[in-house]
C-alpha cells in the first residue's frame, strides 16, 4: 500500500486502515473508529482520559493524561494512531514548576512496544522520493 498520513512530530505511531465501502457512511465509520480507539486505549493505558481537541489542523486528540496526547490522523483510508508528549500551554506551565518532560519521555518509552502491539496492523517500510509511504500488512 502506498500512501502518506501526517501525525505529530516525535510521536509513537501505529498504522491501520479505515475500510469504507462505497455504500457505507464515511462519517459513521470514522466515529466508530474513534470510539473503538478510545475504548482500547483506556483499557491498555488507564491513565488516559477522554479529551476532544486538535494538534494542528489534521491530528485529532482523543484522550490525554498528565504527560501525553493520544490521537488519530486519517488520510485516504490510512490511519495513524499516535501518542506523543503533550504540547499545550497548561502542560508547559506545569512542567516549568515540576519538570514533567523527562517523566513523559520515560513513560512514552516504556509503553512504546505495547502501544504498537495494541494498535498496529501495518508496518511502514519506508518512503518514496515524493514523500509517499509504503506500508505492508503484518502477518497474523
Amino acid at each position: 500500500m502506498g500512501r502518506s498520513v501526517t501525525y505529530p512530530s516525535g510521536a509513537i505511531v501505529a498504522f491501520t486502515v479505515l475500510e469504507v465501502e462505497p455504500e457505507d457512511d464515511w462519517e459513521f465509520e470514522y466515529e466508530w473508529l474513534r470510539e473503538d480507539l478510545r475504548e482500547r486505549a483506556g483499557r491498555a493505558f488507564p491513565s488516559l482520559i477522554p479529551h476532544d481537541g486538535w494538534r494542528g489542523r489534521e491530528d485529532r486528540i482523543l484522550m490525554r493524561n498528565a504527560y501525553a496526547d493520544f490521537g488519530v490522523s486519517v488520510y485516504g483510508g490510512l490511519v495513524a494512531v499516535w501518542i506523543v508528549e503533550r504540547d499545550d500551554s497548561a502542560y508547559w506551565d506545569a512542567d516549568w514548576r515540576t519538570a514533567r518532560s523527562p517523566r513523559a519521555q520515560r513513560w512514552l518509552s516504556q509503553i512504546a512496544s505495547r502501544f504498537d502491539a495494541v494498535f498496529g496492523d501495518y508496518d511502514c517500510l519506508g518512503h518514496m522520493s515524493n514523500g509517499e509511504g509504503v506500508y505492508a500488512k503484518r502477518a497474523a
